[in-house]
Order: structure tokens, then sequence, then C-alpha cells
């Protein structure tokens, strides 16, 4: 990963179709685009490559799992039960509706612990939404199980790891609805965009309308659409969807290199007896954008990553025990509610109980974790320098 590292002559030709119409929005102007519709190419090819009935685009990743929550019912005062390891998207997305996000443990997937999950189900629990972090998926069938013995919707975030698999199904396509971000770092860009994936039809149509301002695009004219609910700009430009056109006709591509690459370095780390990795279920396929392993204990981590940092070799190696995006010790923001508009009374209440709350299972397992990302530009010379260099920082602390 990402995509932007092999970028080239087929994304600027995509992009030119689009400038030499002058036509960069993805709706109207039938006339002078000439039949340049970069945005619902893209959508096919995201249902024909992923296996899903219906993809509607948006501006980002964020406003995707924002328009699916929507989309899905969920609203004012209703919980949605997340993991403690994601992007603040994920929270992001969930306050946006008027939602509560509702943390959980996560488990050896470092993604939603299914027991956790039951335990902090309420009567107003509306939707299970597991992250699927760093390449590698969620424990999904425990989680369906428990979605649909409840009648609670699950909403998949697999922003992180397009081209990954469960089931022989791509990740995002399993629950009621999945999301993928197209961000400048994700393994397909778009620059900026993202996707809300179906095999529900009525979640599309919603999906299709929130993103839009409510027009509902049954005629020929925009002007003249009915809006059957209130929506919002979440749209995607013609612009951004000719990348990433582009970027998803290279994504086998993608995945090879990566997987190549994912298994040359995970081999120095396998001959390391002290370093483990995360379970990866047995139904699922890593899409090997990162690796993330484990040291016997917290203090070795820390002491692997001064290392690494002391060495200048800390790029593209993650704690993400002090990353202030990714994990909730260091969401303070979250935590105070820090909004800079007012919050509903229920949020506030919900938001203010996370700086007391304890999450010992998460702890225990990402403060011993570092993921380390795979390049796709890396050549062979410079992967075994990696390898080697990372191997050597990790034998001197754990002998």
């Amino acid at each position: 990963m990402p995509g932007f590292e092999l970028f080239g002559d087929e994304e600027r030709k995509e992009v030119n179709d689009v400038l030499n119409t002058g036509i960069l929005m993805r709706y109207g102007f039938d006339g002078p685009r000439k039949g340049i519709w970069k945005a619902k190419e893209l959508e096919q090819a995201i249902c024909q490559t992923f296996g899903c009935q219906y993809a509607q685009l948006t501006s980002s990743g964020t406003a995707a799992l924002s328009t699916a929550l929507a989309a899905l019912g969920v609203g004012a005062g209703d919980e949605v039960i997340m993991p403690t390891f994601t992007f603040v998207a994920s929270f992001e997305a969930v306050l946006s509706v008027g939602a509560i996000p509702v943390l959980v443990d996560v488990d050896d997937t470092l993604t939603l612990d299914p027991e956790a999950v039951r335990s902090a189900i309420t009567p107003r629990t509306k939707c299970i939404m597991p992250v699927h972090m760093c390449g590698s998926m969620a424990d999904l069938d425990p989680l369906l199980t428990i979605a649909r013995d409840n009648s609670i919707s699950l909403l998949e975030d697999a922003c992180q790891s397009i081209g990954g698999t469960y089931q022989g199904k791509a990740l995002g396509t399993l629950g009621d609805a999945g999301t993928f971000s197209f961000d400048f770092v994700k393994m397909i860009t778009c620059g900026e965009g993202g996707v809300v994936m179906t095999n529900r039809r009525d979640l599309y149509e919603k999906s299709d309308a929130y993103t839009d301002h409510g027009h509902d695009h049954l005629g020929v004219d925009r002007g003249a659409d009915l809006h059957p609910f209130i929506g919002y700009n979440y749209r995607i430009s013609e612009l951004h969807a000719a990348v990433g056109l582009a970027q998803i006709r290279k994504l086998g591509q993608f995945l090879e290199i990566q997987k190549r690459n994912h298994a040359a370095l995970k081999a120095h780390l396998e001959a390391i007896p002290q370093v483990s990795f995360r379970r990866v279920p047995a139904a699922g396929v890593d899409s090997c954008s990162f690796i993330s392993w484990f040291l016997p204990e917290a203090r070795q981590t820390e002491a692997v990553v001064e290392k690494l940092k002391a060495q200048g070799i800390l790029a593209g190696n993650f704690y993400w025990y002090q990353n202030n995006w990714h994990y909730i010790r260091k969401w303070q923001h979250l935590k105070q509610a820090a909004s800079l508009f007012p919050l509903s009374a229920a949020q506030e209440k919900a938001l203010q109980q996370l700086e007391h709350a304890q999450y010992p299972a998460s702890d225990a397992l990402l403060s011993r974790c570092i993921s380390t990302a795979v390049s796709l530009a890396w050549t062979p010379e410079q992967m075994e320098e990696k390898g080697q260099k990372l191997a050597a920082a990790i034998k001197e602390v754990v002998g």
C-alpha cells in the first residue's frame, strides 16, 4: 500500500478525459460531457470487482460511513458498537448522525471482540460496526450471528482493508452495507473519495439521494428532481472518480506485489521466536497491507520503538498504543466531547463516561503490537535491507 506508489499514465489518461470535456461534476451537463461519466464507470467497476449489487461513491470514506449509517436509519440516541482500535473517522461518522459510539475491546484479530460486542448490546443498540483494520478482518461469522439474533444492522468499515476477503467474499460486502476509503494512502486512491457498497436496493436508493442533497435522480432534468428526504453534499467529483477508475483496474497487480513483499518481510520476523502475529480468521484472506506483530511484553515493544527511532527506521512502523489517531487512549477530544457545535445531552454524557472507561484487553494487545506497512514500491534490495534492520533492532532488545 498505497495505490499512489504506482501512479502513472493510466491515471493521467482518465483525468485528461474529464479535463477535455470541462465537466467536473458527476451529475448533469449531459451534452457537454460527451459521454464521459467516470463516477458511473467506477461504481460499475466496484460492483464487478468486489461482487456487490450496488455502489454509491462519496467524497470520502468518512462521508461513506455517515451515509451508510443514515441509510440504515441510525440517528439520535441510537447506539453503535465499534472497536477501541480504529481511525477517528469511525466515531466521527457515528456522531454526525446524532448517534452514540459505544466502544468495546478488540481481540487478537485487532478488531471487534464478538463477546465484548454481545455484552455491550442494550435496547438502544442499532448497529454493530466492525472495522477491518490494517488489511485484515473481524471475525465476521459470530458478529453477523449476533446482529441477526438481535435484529441489529451490521455495517462493515472496510476502509483500511480493500482487497481482503472473508469466506471468498470481498470485505465490505457481507454486512447490510460496507464502506471503502479511497483517500491518498489507501490501496486504491482517488486522492479523496469513498464508497457505500450494499446488496440491498433500499439502502442504495437512500444512499444515492442522501449524498446529493436528497435528489431522487429519477428524471432527466436535474433541476426538476424531487427530494423525498433531506440530504447532504457528499458527492465525489469526476476528477477524483477518474483517478479511482484507473486504480481499480490495477488492483490485482497491487495485491500480487503486496502479498509477495509481505511474505518476504514477514520471513525476517518469523525467524525471531519472541515475535508473534495477529490472528487472521480461518475464513479470511489478508490484503497484506500491513504486518501486525507482537512482542511478549509492552516494555520490550517500547524499547524496540525507541531503537527504531534512534536508528532512523521508525517510519512505516506504527506503535498504535501511543498513536493519537487510531487508539482510544489518546482521543481526548472525544472523551471531553470537544465539539464546535453543541452535541446532544445523551452524546455528551456517553462521551464523558469514556474518560474513566477501562479497556484492559485492548491495552494488553495494543501495547505489545507494532504494525509494519508493506510498500508496493520496494525493490528486492530495499525489502531485504528493511527486513534485516528491523530484525536486528528486535533482537537487540529481546536477545
